[in-house]
């Protein structure tokens, strides 16, 4: 995904923001006389934030988890990791796209706003910052950090992306120790050189996971340099996966 393709879905963004009277019918899934947490009036205040929690509460009632594990559990885990956003839309948005998708209904549109509002905050971390200085790897849902490529390579790592055929994916290691893999020859990867500044944000944590299983953490990434992005796991597999 190239930063032109970025700026269409900021656009689409700032159209869809209250624009929806069925959105605003369609959510929150609770009472926003009550809401008290930051994240809580977040939702009540945004229309689309509202339909998409709409949407989680009516996901969530067919969900079966896929390994065993605790449905209520893994509810409790994805509505934290909404609450510990505050008024962060961005990551907001991120941990509700993240919650449909663990239940297995994400609609196209949820993860388009999503990109849009995430790819808005890296930009303007990325202005309000002019020398950035490396960070550790995003660690919760809708963080954001500055780190450098490392390393541009075939989906297994046998060859240098440059002069590798497209059959053979593509994959970038990064300085703060994070990864970003895809069995195609990914755009934003194929622009960019070893040395590039990038901003990375994690959008995406398995939480229907087997215990100790962390693979499939997706990260959305800025190149600050090619002006490349994408939105790519950490591995090849999900949790869970071969």
């Amino acid at each position: 995904m190239r930063l032109h393709i970025c700026a269409t879905a900021l656009l689409l963004a700032a159209s869809m923001l209250g624009t929806s009277g069925q959105a605003r019918a369609d959510g929150p899934s609770f009472d926003c006389r009550k809401a008290r947490l930051p994240a809580e009036k977040a939702i009540c205040a945004d229309p689309q934030m509202s339909a998409i929690d709409a949407l989680v509460t009516k996901a969530y009632a067919g969900f079966e988890p896929a390994f065993g594990g605790d449905k209520r559990g893994i509810a409790r885990g994805l509505v934290a990791d909404r609450n510990a956003c505050k008024t962060d839309a961005a990551c907001i948005v991120s941990a509700q796209n993240n919650a449909l998708q663990t239940y297995g209904n994400a609609p196209p549109w949820v993860q388009d706003y999503n990109i849009a509002l995430i790819g808005k905050k890296a930009l303007d971390l990325a202005a309000r910052t002019p020398k950035p200085a490396d960070q550790p790897l995003p660690a919760s849902i809708g963080q954001c950090g500055f780190t450098h490529i490392k390393a541009l390579t075939t989906r297994l790592g046998d060859d240098p992306l440059e002069t590798a055929s497209p059959e053979a994916g593509s994959a970038a290691r990064f300085t703060n120790g994070g990864t970003a893999v895809s069995y195609d020859r990914e755009p934003g990867l194929a622009s960019s050189k070893v040395g590039d500044p990038v901003v990375m944000c994690l959008i995406a944590m398995p939480r229907d996971c087997p215990k100790d299983d962390l693979r499939g953490r997706v990260y959305y990434a800025v190149d600050l340099a090619a002006k490349g992005t994408w939105a790519l796991p950490d591995s090849q597999h999900l949790c869970g996966g071969a």
